[in-house]
C-alpha cells in the first residue's frame, strides 16, 4: 500500500519518509552500540575476572615460597591447581625470568624457558593468536621472589555476542517496527488537520459559505483551525453586512428617487401645476436623498479618519459640556431632560472636532429613540488611567437580540420604520473611537433605557 493510498498526500509523505529516517537510523545505532558494549562489558569482566585468578595462584605460590624456604623445596601444586580449574596453562618462573615449572612438566623442576617466554611479557598483556597472558608478581616479605603466568586461550567474548546477537536483532525490529507504527499516527495526526483545513478552504473559496475545519489538531495546528474558521466566519459577516448595506442604501435612496421622478414626471407632463407646496414636498425628498449620501461620506471618511486626525491634549469633559450646550435645543424640542453631572477634566490625546462628531451622535440617537419626558444623563470620569464618558438615557431600551448589532451600519432594529435616520450615527462613533485607541460599548434592557460608555487613554 502506498503512502498515496494511505491519505497521506505529498506534504504527509515526506513527513513519514523523514520519521523513517529517523527511526532507522536510531534503532540501527542503537543496535551497533549494544553488541559493542556487550563485547566490551564481556572482556572487561573477565579480564578482571582472570587477573583476580592470577593474584590467587601468585598468592599460593607465595605460601608455597615460605613454607620451603625457597623454591627447591616449595610445593607449587596449589597454585596449579587454580590453573587447572580455570582451564588456564601456568608457569611460574624466578627473579630472573626462569621457569621453574609450568603446566606441561607440573612435577618438578624444569628449565623451559621456552614455555615462559612464549606465554609473553608484564600482566595483561596478550600473547597475539587469540590467547589471553595475564601476569603476576610473586612477593614474600615484601620482596619479589618471581613470576607468574597463566595462559587463558582465546577470551570468550564473541561466543557471548553471538549469543546475545539474535536478542539484540529482535529488540531492534520490534523497536523499527514500533518506531514505524508511531511515525505513521504521528505523520496522520499532523497532515489530516492540514488536509481538513485545505479541503475546508477549497470548499470555502469555491463558494460554499458554510464550509469549515472540523476535527481537533494538536498544538498550533488546532489553533490554525480555529483561525480559519474565525477568519471565514469573518467573510461571511463581511459579505452578509455588505449585502444587507447595498440593500439597505437601495432601500433608503429609493423612496426618495421615487417620489422626485413621480413628481416631476407629473409637471414636466402638465399633470399638475407647481405650487409652492409641491415643490417644497420635492424639496424634502432632496434633501433626505441628500442626507443619506452625506451620512454614507461621512462613515467613509470617518472609518480612514486615523490617517487625518489633528491630535492634541483635550478635556474631554470640555467637549462634552460644548456638545451638550449645541445639541440641548434638539433634546428639549423631543421633550427630553438633559443633565450633564458635574466633574473634574479628563484630558485624552485627541482630534477635538471628531469627538465633538461621536458624542453629538450618541445625544441625536438619545433623542431619535427616546419617548417624550425620557430623560438622557452625560457623565465623566477618570479610571484606572482611562477618560471615560456615559451617555445613559431613560428610553424603551434595546431588545438583547439587537443589543450586538447597533454599531453596525445602516442598523436600526425593529423601530426603523417609526424612526427617521439613516442608522450609521453609532457605527461612525464606533470608527471614531477606535481610531483614538478607545472602545465603546453599549448595555440595555427593554423598558430601562440604554447606556452608551466610550473610554479613552487618559493623558496626564
Amino acid at each position: 500500500m502506498t503512502t498515496r493510498g494511505l491519505g497521506l498526500g505529498p506534504l504527509g509523505r515526506r513527513f513519514l519518509l523523514a520519521f523513517i529516517l529517523v527511526a532507522v537510523s536510531s534503532v540501527a545505532v542503537l543496535t551497533g552500540a549494544a553488541l559493542v558494549g556487550v563485547d566490551r562489558g564481556v572482556q572487561v569482566s573477565q579480564q578482571a575476572d582472570r587477573e583476580r585468578v592470577v593474584a590467587a595462584a601468585a598468592a599460593a605460590a607465595a605460601d608455597a615460597y615460605r613454607s620451603g624456604g625457597g623454591w627447591e623445596q616449595a610445593d607449587l601444586g596449589r597454585a596449579f591447581a587454580i590453573g587447572e580449574a580455570t582451564s588456564a596453562r601456568l608457569a611460574i618462573l624466578d627473579v630472573n625470568g626462569t621457569t621453574l615449572q609450568s603446566s606441561a612438566d607440573n612435577g618438578g623442576n624444569a628449565n623451559n624457558q621456552g614455555m615462559g617466554q612464549g606465554m609473553g611479557q608484564g600482566m595483561g598483556q596478550g600473547s597475539g593468536m587469540g590467547q589471553t597472558v595475564v601476569s603476576a608478581q610473586i612477593v614474600s616479605e615484601g620482596s619479589q621472589v618471581g613470576t607468574v603466568r597463566m595462559n587463558f586461550g582465546a577470551m570468550v567474548a564473541t561466543q557471548v555476542v553471538d549469543v546475545a546477537w539474535p536478542w539484540i536483532a529482535v529488540a531492534a525490529i520490534v523497536a523499527l517496527v514500533m518506531a514505524l507504527g508511531a511515525s505513521f499516527l504521528v505523520t496522520r495526526l499532523l497532515v489530516r488537520p492540514i488536509q481538513a483545513i485545505t479541503g475546508a478552504a477549497r470548499s470555502f473559496t469555491a463558494g460554499d459559505r458554510n464550509s469549515r475545519a472540523t476535527g481537533p489538531g494538536p498544538g498550533e495546528l488546532g489553533e490554525l483551525a480555529v483561525a480559519f474558521n474565525g477568519m471565514a466566519d469573518a467573510v461571511v459577516r463581511s459579505d452578509r453586512d455588505r449585502r444587507n448595506l447595498t440593500a439597505d442604501v437601495a432601500h433608503e435612496l429609493r423612496t426618495p428617487l421615487a417620489a422626485l421622478q413621480a413628481g416631476l414626471e407629473e409637471l414636466r407632463d402638465g399633470l399638475v401645476q407647481p405650487t409652492p407646496e409641491g415643490l417644497a414636498g420635492l424639496h424634502d425628498q432632496s434633501l433626505r436623498l441628500g442626507r443619506v449620501v452625506a451620512d454614507l461620506a461621512e462613515l467613509s471618511a470617518v472609518e480612514t479618519a486615523g490617517l487625518s486626525l489633528h491630535l492634541a491634549s483635550v478635556d474631554l469633559a470640555q467637549v462634552a459640556r460644548n456638545e451638550c450646550a449645541l445639541r440641548e435645543p434638539q433634546l428639549r424640542a423631543a421633550e427630553l431632560t438633559l443633565t450633564l453631572e458635574p466633574g473634574g477634566p479628563a484630558f485624552v490625546r485627541a482630534d477635538a472636532d471628531r469627538l465633538h462628531q461621536a458624542i453629538g451622535n450618541l445625544l441625536a440617537n438619545a433623542a431619535r429613540y427616546c419617548r417624550p419626558g425620557d430623560s438622557v444623563t452625560v457623565t465623566i470620569s477618570v479610571d484606572h488611567g482611562q477618560a471615560v464618558l456615559s451617555v445613559a438615557d431613560t428610553g424603551p431600551g434595546i431588545p438583547p437580540e439587537e443589543l450586538p448589532h447597533i454599531f453596525d451600519r445602516l442598523w436600526r432594529g425593529r423601530a426603523a420604520e417609526q424612526v427617521a435616520g439613516s442608522g450609521i450615527g453609532l457605527a461612525v462613533a464606533r470608527e471614531i473611537v477606535s481610531s483614538h485607541g478607545g472602545t465603546i460599548q453599549a448595555s440595555s434592557a427593554p423598558g430601562e433605557g440604554t447606556r452608551i460608555t466610550i473610554r479613552l487613554p487618559a493623558t496626564g
